[in-house]
Parts: C-alpha cells; sequence; structure tokens
C-alpha cells in the first residue's frame, strides 16, 4: 500500500517514558509480542512482574487528498457520525455545556471525560472502525479488540497519519492482554465490511426487516393504559399488524424503579398490556434503562451503596435526563440479584418480549485498575444477554462495537426531533444531543452495519400533521431514509388518523430497501441520497 506505511507503536507504564516500538522486544515488567505492517496490527503484552499500563498507541503515515471523504463512528449510539472532508475537525464540548455540566451532565453522554478532542482543522477522532472513501475505492481501518479496551482512532489530514490510541490507563496487568489488533482493508463498499466482520467472526444476518410502534415520540412520559388503547386501535384496520408495539419511558414510577408501575397511568398492571397488544397481533415490547438510577428514585434512596462511585466517594452524575441520574455498578451481587428480577417479572410474569434498553453507556463511565471501559461494556453486555434470555434486545445509548453480533437490534442515531434539527439552545450542546438532521446522517453513513453487526435501528419515521413542526418533505425524507438504511421501521404516529397520502406514502416506503439505495455524496451543505425510483436531499 504505496499511500499507507506503518511507523511505530508507542508503549509507556503508568508513570514512565514512552518506548517506540517497530518489533517485539521488553519494555520494563512487560514483553510485548507486535507484528505489524500495512495490512494491520497486533500487539500482545504480558506481564512479568507488576504491571500498570500507561499509554498504548499506533501510527500509520497515510497521504490524504483533498477529495477523499472521511468517517469515524462515534463513541456511541446517539453521537454525530457522518462523513467529513479533509478540512473538517471534531466538534468539542463547547463552553455552555461545560458550564452547565455539574448540573446537566452533558459530558457524560460522549467521550468527552477521557478523550481529549484537537479542536484544530483536519484532526477528526472516532471509535472502533474508520474509512477513507476515494471514490470507488474504500479504505477500512477496523478494530478486532474493543473487548479489551475502546480504540480511539484518530486522522490527521495536515500531518498525513492515522492513529489508534488505547483507551486502557490505569490497566493493571496479571496475565496476557490484547492490547491492540487492528486491519486495513481496501476494496468496494461491500468488500471491505463485509472482510472485517468476517474477521470479527460475526456473520450475515439473515433477519428480515421488522416494523412497529413506540410511544415516545408523541406521548413522551404522558401514556397511559387508555393512550395504549387509543394507539392500538389504530391498528386494527390494518390487515398486516407491525411486528412490534412498544411502551417506553413513563410507565414506572422513577428510572430505576421498574417494578414500580405508576398505578394512575396503568391501575391494572403492565402484564394487562401485554396481553392487550398480543390479543391485537402484535409483540410487546418494554423501555428500560438497567444501568440507571434517577436522583429522585427509591432505588438510589434506599441503596445508595449500589452507584458507582468516582475518587471522590460522590456518585457518578450519568446525566441529565429526568431529575438526573446515576450510573449503577453492575458488579455489585446485590445489583445483579435486582436486575435478574426485574427481567425475569418483565419477560416471563408481564409477557414482553422485545426490551428496548437505554443509556446503557453508564456501565461504562469509569474503569477500574481490572477493568477498562471497553472490557466493563463488554461484561455488562454478557450480564444483559444472560439476563433477558426469552427476549430480544434493542439496544440503544451504547458503544457500538460492544454490541456487535450480540444483539437483534441496535440504534445507531440519536434522538430524532420534532423540529428537523432540534431545539435552538441545544444545538451549541453535545454531539449527543436529538435532532432528526444527526439522525438521518448517522442512518445513512452507519448504513453498513445493518445486516453484518445486528439490524440497524434508524429511530423512528413521523408523518402526522399534528405535534410537528418538521416540513411536509422533510417527514416524507426521514421515512424513505430509514426504510433504504435500516432493519427496523417504527413510528410513533396513530396510524389510523393517516389521510391517503401518508397510507400511499407508507406503502410506498414499505417496498424500499437497502437494495435500492444507489449512492449518497456530499457537496457542500446538501448530501444527495439516490435511489431506486427517485433521490431525497438533506441539508447539513
Amino acid at each position: 500500500m504505496e499511500d499507507l506505511r506503518f511507523v511505530s507503536v508507542s508503549l509507556s507504564l503508568e508513570g514512565g517514558e514512552a518506548t517506540l516500538l517497530r518489533e517485539s522486544a521488553k519494555v520494563g515488567a512487560l514483553s510485548a509480542d507486535l507484528r505489524a505492517d500495512a495490512d494491520g496490527i497486533d500487539l500482545t503484552l504480558t506481564p512479568e512482574g507488576k504491571a500498570v499500563l500507561g499509554t498504548v498507541s499506533a501510527r500509520y503515515a497515510f497521504s490524504f487528498s483533498p477529495e477523499d471523504r472521511l468517517f469515524l463512528n462515534g463513541y456511541q449510539s446517539w453521537t454525530d457520525s457522518y462523513e467529513r472532508t479533509p478540512n473538517e475537525r471534531t466538534r468539542p464540548l463547547g463552553l455552555l455545556p461545560r458550564l452547565l455540566d455539574g448540573r446537566f451532565g452533558f459530558s457524560a453522554y460522549g467521550d468527552y471525560r477521557f478523550v481529549k478532542t484537537d479542536r484544530r482543522r483536519g484532526r477528526l477522532h472516532g471509535f472502533s472502525y474508520a474509512y477513507v472513501r476515494r471514490g470507488e475505492e474504500w479504505i477500512l481501518f477496523g478494530s478486532l479488540a474493543e473487548e479489551s479496551g475502546f480504540t480511539v482512532i484518530r486522522f490527521d489530514t495536515r500531518g498525513n497519519t492515522v492513529s489508534f490510541e488505547k483507551d486502557c490507563r490505569g490497566r493493571r496487568l496479571t496475565g496476557p492482554y490484547r492490547a491492540l489488533s487492528l486491519r486495513v482493508y481496501r476494496g468496494t463498499e461491500d468488500g471491505v465490511f463485509d472482510a472485517y466482520f468476517a474477521d470479527l467472526g460475526i456473520p450475515k444476518q439473515e433477519k428480515k426487516r421488522v416494523d412497529g410502534y413506540t410511544s415516545w415520540y408523541n406521548r413522551y412520559q404522558n401514556i397511559s393504559e387508555e393512550s395504549v388503547g387509543a394507539d392500538l386501535a389504530g391498528f386494527a384496520a390494518q390487515s398486516e399488524k407491525p411486528d412490534f408495539f412498544q411502551i417506553d419511558d413513563g410507565y414506572q414510577t422513577a428510572v430505576g424503579d421498574w417494578l414500580s408501575v405508576d398505578e394512575r397511568k396503568f391501575p391494572r398492571g403492565m402484564k394487562a398490556v401485554a396481553e392487550k397488544i398480543r390479543a391485537a397481533g402484535m409483540t410487546p415490547g418494554i423501555w428500560l434503562a438497567p444501568f440507571a438510577a434517577e436522583r429522585t428514585s427509591r432505588l438510589a434512596a434506599e441503596h445508595p451503596e449500589w452507584l458507582v462511585r468516582g475518587e471522590d466517594g460522590k456518585p457518578v452524575f450519568a446525566g441529565g435526563n429526568w431529575s438526573g441520574f446515576f450510573a449503577l455498578d453492575f458488579e455489585r451481587p446485590e445489583v445483579v440479584a435486582y436486575l435478574e428480577k426485574v427481567f425475569s417479572t418483565v419477560i416471563h410474569e408481564w409477557g414482553y418480549r422485545l426490551l428496548k434498553l437505554d443509556f446503557l453507556y453508564a456501565a461504562c463511565l469509569l474503569p477500574t485498575p481490572g477493568a477498562t471501559r471497553g472490557e466493563r461494556m463488554a461484561k455488562a453486555t454478557d450480564l444483559l444477554l444472560r439476563l433477558t434470555e426469552g427476549a430480544e434486545i434493542l439496544a440503544c445509548g451504547v458503544p457500538l462495537a460492544s454490541v456487535f453480533g450480540k444483539v437483534a437490534y441496535c440504534r445507531i442515531g440519536c434522538d430524532v426531533s420534532l423540529s428537523f434539527d432540534g431545539d435552538l439552545i441545544l444545538r451549541p450542546m453535545h454531539r449527543e444531543r436529538p435532532s432528526t438532521k444527526n439522525s438521518l446522517l448517522n442512518t445513512l453513513y452507519r448504513r453498513q452495519l445493518n445486516g453484518r453487526a445486528f439490524l440497524c435501528d434508524p429511530d423512528v419515521f413521523l408523518l402526522r400533521d399534528d405535534n410537528m413542526k418538521m416540513t411536509p418533505d422533510e417527514r416524507e425524507t426521514l421515512l424513505k431514509v430509514n426504510a433504504l438504511c435500516g432493519g427496523v421501521l417504527f413510528t410513533s404516529d396513530n396510524v389510523g388518523a393517516y389521510d391517503e397520502e401518508k397510507k400511499r406514502l407508507l406503502a410506498e416506503a414499505k417496498t424500499l430497501s437497502p437494495a435500492d439505495l444507489r449512492s449518497v455524496e456530499r457537496e457542500g451543505g446538501t448530501v444527495t441520497v439516490a435511489y431506486t425510483g427517485g433521490k431525497r436531499k438533506l441539508k447539513i
């Protein structure tokens, strides 16, 4: 590869100087087994005494071109992730959200607490995988070892380098540690992504696209057994029922108190609701945030020892949603026992078979001496898979590589908003804010994960006219892009209220599939999506 050349690996122990490696060597109390060339890097570290990692990184020389289009996967589901030009930069957390962080926890949503953002143009960073697109040629950089720690990928288009940094500072080594395993792929779009997932050992999924309803993006927390009945009635006249009908946030008394149902809203409990959904011909789904505990929850008040705590001994603030919330320490046996009870009740007593599990990044807010953030997220994912046997998972708010090949469905963008680019006051905030525009961009540029990593959930489409600020063209674009790029086609509309034109648009969109997508091209401030039978344009 003439435009790509391995330079070196940099390795340091805690408090020590960095050592540059081009081949296997000893570094202090470590034995470093290194294999590296233009096709990839494998680095395994074996301790020969007490060893605590400082930094592990690798660097390639790479010749960027002004015409290149660059993609770097964002930290978690909601992080804005789309192709950029070589002159752009990664937006850091702004001054206002930093000033308000103590109250709203904006920094918890992304990588702001542990990755330094280079503010200069031409300096971009992401996680786990990235690519350079040159016309018909794709150059994909992919990590095969995210279960041992997240890999930060950096493009420096001015310095012509690609670097990889392992998020492993403070990791105490007690045995062999797979520090880096990276591959470089060249070829067509399908070719490079097929090869990457083959190397990850994840077979292509044969599961067909699913559709359904979720209560959030119309009623939000204002749901009840009565509202569920009204929305179910909207599907009564349809000859083909959606696959899922999912109850979202609002049924519980507080986030974390999952088995404490708000009896004013659901006087007959959640089992009766699931039975009503099943009787209507759909599979019941429900929303939970298993690693979150709201400030005002009974869980946080009665079990403060279950909360993750920082070096100052205080509970770690995980975000500003609701009354603000903390992270649960899922490695405590008491927390595992509580989650076992929750999932057993929800799945086997209440009867829900689709679980939308949200705010999953809370599981890996902090590393420990024995586990990196990536290791903690991998362990948390495996715990959820064990506890939710008998149901399917729709993961959300999660570092994506941690659930590659493990969950049926996964959100690949932020929440859609009722106006095209979300609330004006939130636009300078964090990269994970609600925004239909950003959601669409993520849907387009993470489309290669669909059917390879999981079925992509691009979030909902919204065609209704009431409680809506998007134009008809924006709503149609949202519907068609979701159908073209996703494996989950959900709405929060009462489809029974659709007029003939909306029924026609929905029927037309349901005939579309990823095979109909022809191209996605960005020129200046416009992304043009070409597909069989038409084009859609997005202003970015």
